[in-house]
């Protein structure tokens, strides 16, 4: 569960980042320099924490591997073998799957703005 939490958290954070990230590159020059100032110290912000969820990422990989160690004194090896795919494959699918909520998301940001242009 903490690491489905922790790569929700990244994806989130990354999304969050990517969005601020076009916002800066579509301003144009005389853009108010106010807006870009925000929009640079929300990208740092972001950078930070991003940073700080690596870690507790890395701090619950530890935990996850310590918790494995423990499962494997109790279960056959076919069971844990199920057990380790199961862990893996969960938290592949739900990055996968947050990954393409953040596309859909900018996908149709992108068909609204497409929209107000026209």
């Amino acid at each position: 569960g903490d690491l489905d939490k922790v790569i929700n958290l990244l994806l989130s954070l990354s999304g969050r980042l990517a969005r601020v990230e076009t916002a800066l590159g579509s301003l144009g020059p005389h853009a108010p320099a106010e807006d870009k100032l925000a929009l640079r110290e929300k990208q740092r912000l972001l950078v930070a924490q991003l940073e700080d969820a690596k870690e507790l990422k890395e701090h619950v990989g530890r935990r996850e591997e310590a918790v494995g160690a423990m499962v494997a004194r109790y279960l056959p090896a076919e069971h844990l073998q199920d057990y380790q795919h199961f862990v893996k494959m969960k938290s592949a699918l739900t990055a996968e799957q947050r990954e393409l909520e953040e596309k859909i998301k900018l996908g149709q940001e992108q068909l609204r703005c497409l929209r107000e242009s026209l």
